[in-house]
């Protein structure tokens, strides 16, 4: 598609922020006004727009793909979101782990455990470990207390999670990357200790590197997303 539009501006609106192609504000796939909950996440959003070229690249709208799946998505059934949220729980990849006599099982418990007993500290949980590949279901409790979470959450850090919890394998991840002080990459490289540790043995192969890679982008950018959509404005 060729690059229809001059310009693109910012403008606020009674409940939030709007993108404008030439004075044009922009609406979601389902017709939906695109309204974001602060400035700086429409600014970035803004960006990805002035950032085309003559020929639209629609792989440049990470942010504004987030906003659309919060607002017609998630707002449209945030019951069906969460529950979609807690599959996550119920098979995080931080809860199965190698055999206890393995090396690869020393390396995920100094990496994974931190990462899994921050959240049960935080969310008054407790989360079940499992050494090999057989099922066993997360507490009833502890998926109560999740669920109770993540209905506290708005839309779009519901959105965020989403992305983050489907590149990760994992909701435990996910809720670690909502906070401010968060390490998104030290986050990511947790979530893929595993395929780094086979490339580490094996040797790296091209395009499974660049498959991390782009995988690696979209889980920064769902951090970002979050972070913009909940900055306070005039902050840094």
């Amino acid at each position: 598609m060729k690059r229809f539009y001059r310009e693109v501006s910012v403008a606020p609106q009674a409940d939030g922020w709007r993108v404008a192609l030439d004075g044009r504000a922009i609406r979601t796939p389902l017709g939906a006004p695109q309204v974001v909950p602060t400035r700086a996440l429409a600014e970035a959003m803004a960006d990805e727009w002035r950032r085309q070229g003559e020929t639209i690249d629609t792989a440049g709208f990470v942010l504004r793909d987030l906003a659309d799946y919060a607002i017609d998505v998630v707002r449209g059934d945030r019951a069906a979101a969460i529950d979609g949220l807690l599959a996550f729980a119920q098979t995080d990849t931080l809860c199965y782990r190698a055999d206890p006599e393995d090396a690869l099982y020393r390396r995920q418990h100094e990496v994974w455990e931190p990462l899994v007993t921050a959240l049960e500290a935080r969310e008054g949980v407790r989360l079940e470990r499992v050494s090999g590949v057989i099922h066993r279901p997360q507490p009833a409790p502890t998926l109560a207390a999740l669920r109770a979470r993540l209905e506290g959450a708005d839309d779009f850090a519901l959105s965020g999670v989403h992305a983050m919890a489907s590149l990760a394998a994992s909701l435990c991840v996910a809720l670690a990357a909502l906070h401010d002080d968060a390490d998104a990459e030290a986050l990511w490289n947790a979530a893929n200790l595993e395929e780094d540790w086979q490339a580490e043995l094996w040797g790296r192969d091209e395009e499974a590197a660049a498959r991390r890679d782009q995988r690696r982008t979209r889980f920064l950018a769902a951090s970002e997303f979050a972070a913009l959509a909940r900055r306070q404005e005039g902050a840094a």
